[in-house]
Formats: C-alpha cells, sequence, structure tokens
C-alpha cells in the first residue's frame, strides 16, 4: 500500500486544492494575509499525513497524524476568519467545514490504525 491509496490522503489533497482555487481569486490585501494562513494550514494536512506514513516507526505516523489533525483544527480558524471576513460565502464556508468533518473522523479511525496487530483468531 502506498500513501496515496489512502482515503485521508486523498481527501487532504482534495480540500487544499480546493482552498488554493479559492484563495487564487481574492485580491492582493487578502490573498497575503488570511489566504496564505489557510492554504499553509490546508496544504499541511495531507503533508503530515503523507510524512507520518513515510516514516519507519509507526509511533513516529501517529505523531506526525497529530500534527496533521492539528493543522486540520486550524484550517476551520482560518475558515471561519475567511467567512466572518466575507471572503467565501456560507455555503462554501459549510461545504469545506462539513469535508473537514468527514475527514476528521475517517482520520481519526486512520490514527487508531497506526500500530495495531491483527488479532489472532
Amino acid at each position: 500500500m502506498k500513501v496515496e491509496d489512502l482515503i485521508v490522503y486523498q481527501m487532504a489533497l482534495e480540500i487544499g486544492d480546493e482552498i488554493y482555487k479559492i484563495v487564487d481569486k481574492w485580491e492582493s490585501f487578502e490573498k497575503w494575509t488570511t489566504g496564505k494562513q489557510l492554504l499553509e494550514a490546508a496544504d499541511s494536512i495531507a503533508a503530515n499525513i503523507s510524512e507520518g506514513y513515510g516514516r519507519y516507526f509507526y509511533k513516529e505516523n501517529r505523531q506526525f497524524q497529530y500534527y496533521s489533525r492539528g493543522s486540520q483544527s486550524e484550517t476551520k480558524t482560518w475558515l471561519t476568519k475567511a467567512n466572518n471576513r466575507n471572503l467565501i460565502s456560507s455555503e462554501i464556508y459549510n461545504e469545506l467545514m462539513q469535508k473537514l468533518e468527514i475527514l476528521a473522523i475517517k482520520h481519526n479511525a486512520y490514527i487508531n490504525s497506526i500500530g495495531s496487530k491483527p488479532i489472532d483468531k
């Protein structure tokens, strides 16, 4: 299995790309203040999933998944700021927040699976 096969990684890439397309359309000031922070947080989700997956020890993998989960939380904060500053519509805000919630559930399941051994029957 490769990192590209992980659903959480695929979802994180999709969210990052979606946010990039949104931020790319903003005016210069908004792009380089709120947009830069939002995009860095969103891109960090997939980056940390990938980095953790590439680690040799499962404890290191798990630690990077925790970093990724923190980036998910930070992304939500920047989306809230973007919504409050009228940079995104409430519809886009709600769609992205819903995707992040689904990602969080799947990501927690992935984190819980790291290092577990199959049960002998």
